[in-house]
């Protein structure tokens, strides 16, 4: 029976990296829809659901990909009401590489010093990789900070966040690198999930940062986000802090997302998000 993993993704075209890491993973053919939202999605799921017998199930499976942290989750609601009884199949949220990148990244984090009691702050977190990172840091006993260069969209970002997570994170506005500097002021933790090519921190800003103790960066395009790091740091000391570059968690953020989909098949009624995407991670950093 072939392993089959419908892409629905809810920008125009299905990321080619989602495709090659579904395949890495383990599925035989994967499928890409672009354009997925909750109203057109119906047909594709039922068309998942209803054509395989109960124990063959589990070799259709669902991801859920795309830009857009708000579109994938509601997209990710809309698949599972269609499931009924054991009509049903594995589906995986990972809008942007949200939950896995934050997941490896946090994981590694965690690995290298406790965050139990620390001040986390995530640069630019209200995007999807920002948003999951700072929820994962807050189950680990963090208190978390989260940055934008608007402050209304920060503000918005925290309350979703609660409203999914019932986790309190505090928004901060931070238009500038000198804004960002002053945010991390007494914090011990500090992640940075600004987009692609974005220099959020500079080296002054951070080196002589006394409390500063842990250091990730998930930008692997020129330039960096925290100025001083590079992306293949795997626990690098730098100024006595402990820093994970990109690349440096990359391959635990590719570990996990083959691992997700492999586990995709072995039965027909797994739902990975956030929280089971993270456990998962802390078994294997």
């Amino acid at each position: 029976m072939k392993k089959l993993l419908f892409q629905l993704d809810t920008d125009p075209h299905p990321a080619v990296f989602d495709t090659v890491v579904a395949y890495d993973g383990g599925a035989d053919h994967v499928i890409g829809h672009g354009g997925c939202t909750p109203q057109n999605v119906r047909a594709l799921v039922e068309g998942a659901i209803f054509t395989r017998a109960p124990k063959e199930k589990k070799f259709t499976a669902l991801f859920i990909g795309g830009s857009e942290m708000a579109a994938g989750a509601a997209l990710f609601k809309a698949v599972q009401k269609v499931f009924f009884a054991d009509f049903r199949v594995s589906v995986m949220l990972d809008s942007n590489g949200s939950n896995t990148t934050a997941a490896a990244g946090v994981a590694r984090l965690a690995g290298s010093a406790p965050l139990a009691g620390q001040r986390a702050v995530v640069l630019a977190g209200t995007g999807p990789v920002g948003q999951r990172a700072a929820v994962m840091l807050s189950r680990e006993g963090a208190k978390v900070a989260l940055t934008s260069r608007d402050g209304s969209r920060a503000e918005n970002c925290c309350r979703e966040i609660k409203a999914r997570f019932g986790v309190e994170i505090e928004p901060v506005a931070a238009a500038s690198n000198d804004d960002r500097g002053r945010a991390i002021a007494g914090a011990n933790v500090v992640f940075a999930t600004g987009r692609a090519g974005v220099s959020l921190l500079d080296e002054a800003h951070w080196k002589d940062n006394a409390s500063l103790r842990l250091i990730a960066d998930a930008n692997a395009t020129p330039p960096v986000g925290v100025t001083g790091t590079d992306m293949m740091d795997r626990g690098k000391v730098r100024h006595g802090k402990i820093v994970w570059g990109a690349i440096g968690f990359g391959t635990l953020k590719l570990a996990l997302h083959r691992a997700c989909v492999s586990r995709l098949f072995e039965s027909n009624n797994l739902i990975l998000d956030a929280e089971e995407i993270f456990a998962l991670a802390k078994t294997m950093a």
